[in-house]
């Protein structure tokens, strides 16, 4: 006979399940069962197993049985205490629901029944089948995509499937990926979430995901196939050399503010798994904008999260993830702690060691800016190098040293570390699309229902003499050149970078910097739309970026490895980095050629300014410097078009050096 699990959750076993719950506070706990109707048939009382466990073991049931759970105690929500057995509440570690979640006002009032309106848990075996994890390179693509928005308008995708987990693996968008050189995508959310409740009486829906319920059950409306749907798209996805990173919200929960639902942590131990205010247990603390903020500095909420990436990785294969809000997971009552139990715990679990962990470095708790603070190896979204590389390419002045450090990966950020930790990037999903940088000025989020005052007012763009849409040619024709030259820039940055899916192609979000709630053609990639010229160019760019090692590594830039020259060929001295007036900049870089090993000098010509612009390049050998673009220049003068970036090489003769002079 099996020994009692210490550990929440479900075990199934061959005499049939054992349910665990975790609850510090909860007078007691009553496992309630379901059929696939949504009738329930039993309510069991569970027994406190110590350990602040409720444990209960039912012979006979099998995978597929469908649970909740109601828990018992005071309702005190001013000593911070909700405990109303009239909720159902779903199981934290639920691996599968039923149906969304969905916001009703009975999930706010006392006494109301919500048996119809909560998921219901499914009961799910382990799989046992390890996946074969895919390397992430430190300095390689990573594609941002939600799930629908990839493929929701894909004409070849089978309409069955589109805008579900499983039209990830479909040979359409495998083949679109690997034309692109992507070493990984990046998934927005897919685990269960709850439109905001204002969303719903203006017809809207969160299109992005980032309002989780629970942390392990998987979005019906995206992954009605549950776990093996993931894992399927997952194995097609590693059959093809790429690996997947999830993006996971351990911030906080959709249960929101204390207006909103109760449907599971607030129900089974609102103290344990969210921040409380030191003097006022009533005060939800918002270090999130959404509401609520988790307890991640509590040894269970700690603990529900390790055994969230363990599952992922171990039972779905997952080869990474993001981190939504990444400070709230070193939070305590005191601030940040970049050295705290449970980014600590995640960075040394044996499971999760050899894993790729990236942080958006930022909450908007006190001091919640965290930039280069993070403990390596967690990668870091990089936004300063984001509006510095906007800002150089919108014309402001003295902008030429801040390109120089993002493409450089940003030493002066990751002081305590020998090599970039950065993500770069110029566009993701929150914010403007890279087309919309080159075509609007201001941000248009008429539709998101809330008077254009939701979303970022600097986006550091442009719209190239035209507010939004135009049919004036020139026009068009300059921000074709301008996000050519912000793709140039960021294929040329050095260490990881990420490109947003349909920023390839040109796609427009018409001005909206805060489409989470666009579940529609805003957010849908116009696959037919789709300017295959840009396409192409990006492709190259990425072919380009893994011929030559420089950018893919990740130590920083040694006086050996680089050249900042100016125009004329002489080197870039102070005057030169802070003129108000520099348009143009060349980086000559010492590399390797990839497939062959030769050394190779690389020149990334960059000319923002209006006019045709004449780079000399250093000496080179009869062979000259070629144009990666084909053709070859046969000189050390180079005529350079205006809002443009271009790509040299030299190969170096054999055993020559490949140190710079």
């Amino acid at each position: 006979m099996s020994e009692p699990s210490k550990t929440p959750g479900v075990r199934v076993l061959d005499r049939g399940v054992e349910f665990s719950v975790y609850s510090e506070s909860a007078a007691g706990m009553e496992l309630c069962l379901f059929d696939e109707a949504g009738r329930q048939t039993a309510k069991l009382p569970m027994a406190h197993a110590g350990g602040n466990l409720f444990r209960l073991m039912v012979d006979g049931l099998k995978p597929g049985q469908r649970y909740g759970y109601r828990a018992f105690g005071d309702w005190d929500p001013m000593q911070g205490l909700w405990f109303d057995p009239s909720k159902l509440l779903t199981d934290p570690y639920a691996r599968e629901i039923d149906r969304p979640y969905r916001f009703d006002t009975d999930l706010t009032e006392f006494g109301v029944d919500t048996a119809d309106l909560v998921p219901k848990s499914i009961v799910v075996a382990d799989c046992g089948e390890a996946i074969e994890h895919v390397d992430f390179p430190s300095g390689g693509l990573i594609y941002e995509a939600g799930v629908r928005s990839l493929t929701m308008l894909h004409p070849d995708v089978p309409e069955a499937i589109r805008g579900t987990v499983a039209a990830l693996g479909h040979p359409a968008i495998i083949a679109h990926l690997k034309k692109l050189g992507v070493d990984a995508i990046e998934l927005l959310p897919v685990t269960a979430w709850m439109d905001e409740r204002h969303l719903l009486p203006l017809g809207l829906s969160n299109a992005w995901g980032y309002n989780p319920v629970t942390f392990m059950a998987l979005e019906p409306r995206i992954c009605p196939g549950g776990p093996a749907e993931l894992r399927a798209a997952v194995k097609a996805l590693h059959a093809a050399g790429i690996a997947v990173i999830l993006d996971l919200v351990f911030n906080h929960s959709g249960e929101s503010d204390q207006f909103g639902g109760t449907l599971s942590f607030r129900g089974l131990d609102n103290a344990t798994y969210y921040r409380l205010a030191h003097d006022d247990p009533s005060v939800l603390i918002n270090d999130t904008g959404c509401g609520n903020t988790i307890a991640c500095d509590h040894p269970m909420v700690r603990r529900y999260i390790i055994d969230s990436l363990r599952y992922f990785v171990s039972e779905i294969g997952i080869d990474g993830f993001r981190f939504d809000l990444a400070p709230v997971l070193g939070r305590a009552y005191e601030g940040f702690d970049p050295n705290s139990e449970t980014l600590s715990a995640i960075l040394t679990d044996p499971v999760l060691q050899n894993r790729t962990m990236i942080a958006e470095p930022w909450d908007i708790g006190p001091g919640g800016y965290h930039l280069g603070n993070f403990p390596a190896p967690f990668l870091e979204w990089n936004d300063r190098a984001r509006d510095d590389i906007r800002k150089f390419w919108r014309g402001d002045a003295s902008m030429t040293g801040s390109l120089a450090d993002a493409l450089s990966g940003s030493s002066d950020v990751f002081t305590e570390s020998p090599r970039t930790r950065s993500v770069n990037f110029i566009a993701a999903h929150d914010g403007f699309s890279l087309y919309d940088l080159t075509a609007y000025v201001h941000k248009h989020n008429g539709p998101n229902g809330e008077h254009n005052r939701d979303g970022h007012d600097e986006n550091y763009s442009w719209n190239n003499g035209v507010e939004g849409e135009s049919e004036n040619a020139l026009v068009n024709e300059r921000r074709r050149q301008d996000v050519r030259a912000l793709l140039g820039t960021l294929f040329a940055s050095r260490g990881a970078i990420m490109l947003k899916a349909g920023d390839e192609g040109g796609c427009s979000q018409k001005g909206n910097n805060n489409a989470y709630c666009q579940d529609n053609e805003t957010t849908w990639l116009d696959w037919p739309g789709m300017d295959a010229a840009l396409v192409a160019h990006t492709a190259a760019l990425s072919a380009l970026r893994k011929r030559f090692d420089v950018f893919g590594e990740t130590a920083f830039f040694t006086g050996d490895d680089v050249q900042w020259l100016r125009p004329d060929g002489r080197p870039m001295e102070v005057a030169d980095w802070e003129s108000p007036q520099c348009q143009c900049l060349s980086m000559v870089l010492s590399t390797v050629e990839t497939d062959t090993g030769e050394p190779s000098r690389l020149a990334v010509l960059i000319n923002r300014g209006h006019e045709e612009a004449v780079f000399k390049l250093p000496e080179t050998d009869e062979h000259g410097w070629h144009s990666l673009a084909g053709e070859s220049a046969g000189t050390v003068e180079i005529a350079l078009a205006p809002r443009s970036v271009s790509f040299y090489a030299e190969r170096l003769p054999e055993g020559q050096s490949r140190r710079l002079p």
